[in-house]
């Protein structure tokens, strides 16, 4: 999608959430406590929203996703061999986010814990045909 290699991208990805920030904790602790929102809009969930990207086999990464009110957004993954940065565009179907990328495509969907805190949940596919998800807080 965005990244110099497919994987990075997603790691990139999205997407985006801070390991070990109390709002990972918070998102972690009420996870089955979560409900899906629709997007009405891009401009609803623009900003800058940082977690972890998962891969089968591969060991969660962390990762920043912004996204801008104009549908844009960048990407930046960071692993132990330094970062990776991808972009795209986004757009709002059906109360999810559709991105699409250089390396490959992926499916949004927001949701809202108890507390109103919001959570983004990414499953992409890559142009390799192999898979990421991500779970991303915005950034405080």
């Amino acid at each position: 999608m965005i990244f110099s290699s497919a994987r990075s991208l997603w790691t990139v990805l999205i997407a985006v959430v801070v390991i070990g920030s109390a709002a990972s904790m918070v998102g972690c602790a009420s996870a089955d406590r979560i409900t899906p929102v629709a997007v009405p809009d891009v401009q609803s969930v623009a900003g800058t929203w940082q977690g972890v990207v998962y891969e089968a086999g591969s060991e969660p990464e962390q990762v920043e996703l912004t996204i801008h009110t104009d549908g844009s957004y960048e990407v930046v993954s960071r692993q132990a061999v330094g970062e990776s940065r991808g972009k795209g565009k986004v757009v709002v179907s059906d109360g999810r986010l559709i991105f699409r990328g250089e390396k490959g495509n992926a499916i949004g969907r927001l949701l809202s814990g108890p507390g109103g805190e919001r959570v983004l949940n990414i499953e992409a596919t890559l142009s390799d045909n192999s898979t990421l998800s991500a779970r991303l807080w915005p950034s405080r």
